[in-house]
Parts: C-alpha cells; structure tokens; sequence
C-alpha cells in the first residue's frame, strides 16, 4: 500500500464547506464532499464536524456501523501531520477514566441531601397500611348474627 499523503491541520481547515469538505477521524482524513448529499444525518452534520477540526469524538458518540466504517476508506486522502495515535488513545483512555471518577463523586456528594421528606414517609405510610391491613384480618372477626 502506498504511504499516505501527510495533510498538515491548517490546510485541512480550509476544506469546510458544502462544496468541499474535509474530515479527520482517527488521525486519517477523509474527503467527503460527494457523500454529503447521500449522508443520512443530512450534510449539515457533515460541514458542522468538518469545522470543529478533529471529528472523531463525534464520528465514536453516534456509533456508526460496520458498513459505514467500510465506506469510510473509498474517501481516504492522507493522515493528519503530526498525528499521534499512542498520545490520543491515552488521552481518551485518561478521559473516560476521569470522566467514571466524576460522576461517582456527584453521586457520593449528593448523599442524603437528594432525599426529600416523601422519601421517608412514604415507606412508613405503606409499612403502616401493611400493619393495619394484617391485624385486621388477623383478628377481627365478623359479627355474627344471632
């Protein structure tokens, strides 16, 4: 396979358009001018991902399927210069790893302040039904008639 041409980040930059439009997923770039009308979230997407610089985050979050993926290769043009592929996977493994830590701590700083007063009384509410239902049918006979 012949070595990719290497697309430095600001001449990517100039391709951002309907008329011509330049993506970069993974470190690879991607002409995808003639496939934004066949796009199935619509061409905006497209231009809209092909502005923020690096689409991956975006291309990953919608969970594109294997056949997608396939087609990415027919609009192949070059490799983003100065890509790193080792540097951004530990960059996104650190994110996520970052991110779990974050939410687990909002989860233990909600603690008891997420708890309102139904919280409580609700269960006793239920409890005391249960309770009352039980000695009822438990001890209470009907009348009997004489």
């Amino acid at each position: 396979m012949a070595e990719l041409r290497k697309i430095p980040a600001s001449e990517v930059a100039f391709h951002s358009s309907k008329k011509d439009c330049w993506l970069v997923i993974d470190g690879k770039v991607y002409d995808v001018t003639e496939f934004l009308e066949d796009h199935p979230g619509g061409e905006e997407v497209l231009v809209y991902a092909s502005g923020t610089g690096d689409a991956t985050q975006s291309f990953e979050d919608v969970g594109h399927s294997s056949t997608a993926r396939s087609m990415m290769s027919s609009y192949l043009i070059g490799v983003l210069d100065g890509y790193d592929a080792d540097a951004q996977a530990a960059l996104k493994n650190k994110s996520a790893a970052s991110r779990g830590r974050e939410a687990s701590r909002a989860n233990l700083d909600q603690g008891w302040e997420s708890f309102t007063l139904v919280d409580f009384l609700l269960p006793l509410l239920i409890l005391a039904v249960a309770v009352v239902s039980w000695y009822m049918l438990t001890f209470k006979s009907p009348p009997s008639e004489d």
